[in-house]
């Protein structure tokens, strides 16, 4: 059973800390080499994916994506997605993807020619299932050596972690007002109740061993 509990709290974490990984913002340093669109069917992949741009009509399973292509500083690509976050989860509360892609196309490079660009997202790549993070602003930087400390995340992590422990501190008080002073009545009422009981199968004993004492006289 320890075991069992073990895994099914290791479990939780390493879901807890998936979503986290997934939600929070990320920033990477990239040169841009491409911005397009491009249709996409989407299929078991589409909880991936943002819902249409604002103000703009779904179609269902298919529709227009905006795509960013990037080269990072070690050579290897890395495309993201530039979909509006509108009013939905997470709450970027994006609405300039087409801004977003505008500005992108006017920051294309050349390897001869670079310009590196910090790119802040949230999500993951997986070539497996089609998986693109979502890109949420794009800045010019100086070079790729450039060093980023992750502020939003951080403080995003803080504010969580302040609001559980206003949330524990709620529970802890809710409970020394409300739940423990029940459960006390609780079990004075059980204490009570078996002390009748044991009150009534004593007298009840006695009882017996008067009528066994009178039917032997």
């Amino acid at each position: 059973m320890r075991w069992f509990l073990r895994g099914l709290l290791l479990v939780v974490i390493l879901l807890i800390g998936s979503v986290l990984h997934y939600n929070l913002p990320q920033t990477d340093v990239v040169r841009i080499v491409g911005a397009g669109t491009k249709r996409i069917d989407f299929g078991e992949n589409s909880f991936f994916w943002s819902a249409p741009e604002s103000g703009m009509a779904s179609e269902g399973m298919t529709r227009d994506v905006f795509f960013i292509e990037t080269i990072r500083p070690n050579g290897k690509p890395m495309v993201y997605r530039n979909e509006d976050t509108a009013w939905g989860w997470p709450p970027y509360f994006k609405f300039n993807s087409f801004d977003l892609q505008a500005l992108s196309s006017s920051m294309n490079s050349t390897a001869e020619n670079p310009k590196w660009v910090a790119v802040k997202h949230y999500g993951w790549r997986n070539e497996f299932f089609s998986i693109f993070p979502n890109a949420i602003s794009i800045r010019p930087v100086a070079g790729p050596d450039v060093s980023i400390f992750p502020w939003a995340a951080i403080s995003i992590l803080i504010a969580l972690a302040l609001l559980l422990i206003l949330i524990w501190r709620m529970f802890a008080r809710f409970r020394e007002r409300v739940i423990d002073p029940m459960s006390d009545r609780v079990t004075d009422r059980i204490d009570e109740i078996d002390a009748r009981a044991d009150a009534a199968r004593a007298r009840a004993g006695s009882r017996w061993q008067r009528f066994k004492a009178r039917f032997k006289n």
